[in-house]
């Protein structure tokens, strides 16, 4: 869903026009642009005080650079970037569809088949953003949109670029709690890939019961339970939840890689596991094509979303449909 502009709100950047808002996150602003060839773009704007930060731009304009040789089939292309702006932006790809969050918020837990394809969709995301010497940082249910092409990851090549550590000398929380890893907190380790697959671990539960694998709570508390406390699988389908606990081990080097092949370690990767069960995109239904379906998450996609929403204060969940309402994926 689209907001008009707002007075102060720049009228474009760059060549792209600005048309409205799209939401709004730990970075900045998002808006709707459209290029001078007409092209729809998601433009992301950074906040006055993470550009007045020492070394911001020059980060943001390395980070930027790499992220356009994302080429990935689950991911949103990187078009334009200007770290030199006095409002830093970068354009990506606008895609039609609606977040994770809110899909499973319209509609309710995702069934087993359809954890297992966006498990596999997400892997093959990150595998490109990794290949392209980048982590995500934040990657969470409202930074992955469900399309009529399927799951795609936004907002990679930017949280890499807000800091080396996991909490700013000021404080700031780089990642969302809940799905950031204990080595974005604790600063005892390196953050490498491994801590977008803790993330994606999260994701993957959120997605298989519609709560925070973490539970509920303030800031403190939630990123206590992430160093601290396992989390809360109970709910997850066993045929997922070895998987996903594997996912959220508390040490990096234990977690599985999400690439397609065995490793030298022998540890399993994240593709290979969760591509033995069901291959349906999340969002249809008999194979061949998407489900037009016509409940409340078919309403949500067809509005598009490019928002924020993860963490403390996020809306609450919608009511989940009925036992024997939702349609479900075809293994």
């Amino acid at each position: 869903m689209t907001d008009p502009l707002l007075p102060g709100d720049p009228a474009a950047l760059g060549s792209v026009r600005l048309l409205g808002r799209l939401g709004a996150g730990g970075m900045g602003r998002v808006y709707l642009g459209r290029t001078t060839g007409g092209r729809l773009v998601a433009v992301k704007t950074v906040h006055a005080h993470l550009a007045a930060e020492p070394h911001f731009r020059e980060r943001f304009r390395r980070e930027a650079a790499a992220a356009r040789a994302v080429t990935g089939a689950h991911t949103a292309a990187v078009l334009d970037a200007d770290p030199a702006s006095p409002v830093p932006w970068l354009a990506t790809a606008y895609l039609p569809g609606v977040t994770l969050r809110r899909a499973v918020a319209a509609a309710g837990p995702l069934t087993v088949p359809v954890v297992r394809s966006l498990g596999a969709a997400l892997a093959e995301a990150l595998t490109s953003i990794h290949g392209a010497g980048l982590v995500h940082r934040d990657l969470k249910p409202s930074n992955v949109l469900v399309t009529a092409e399927g799951p795609r990851v936004i907002d990679f090549g930017i949280a890499r670029a807000l800091g080396d550590q996991g909490i700013t000398a000021a404080g700031d929380i780089v990642g969302t709690p809940g799905f950031i890893a204990p080595e974005q907190i604790t600063g005892n380790s390196p953050v490498t890939e491994a801590a977008d697959v803790f993330a994606l671990g999260a994701v993957l539960a959120f997605a298989a019961t519609g709560r925070n694998p973490f539970g509920d709570g303030t800031v403190a508390i939630l990123l206590y339970r992430a160093v601290h406390e396992e989390p809360g699988l109970d709910d997850v389908p066993g045929e997922l939840r070895g998987l996903i606990a594997g996912c959220l081990n508390k040490e990096p080097g234990q977690r599985p890689s999400v690439g397609r092949r065995a490793g030298a370690d022998g540890r399993s990767r994240v593709a290979a596991v969760v591509a033995r069960g069901a291959v349906a995109k999340p969002g249809t239904g008999r194979r061949g094509g998407p489900r037009q379906g016509r409940g409340p998450a078919a309403r949500a996609h067809r509005r598009g979303s490019h928002e924020g929403g993860d963490g403390p204060g996020a809306p609450p969940r919608s009511r989940p449909l009925r036992p024997g309402t939702a349609r479900r994926a075809a293994p």
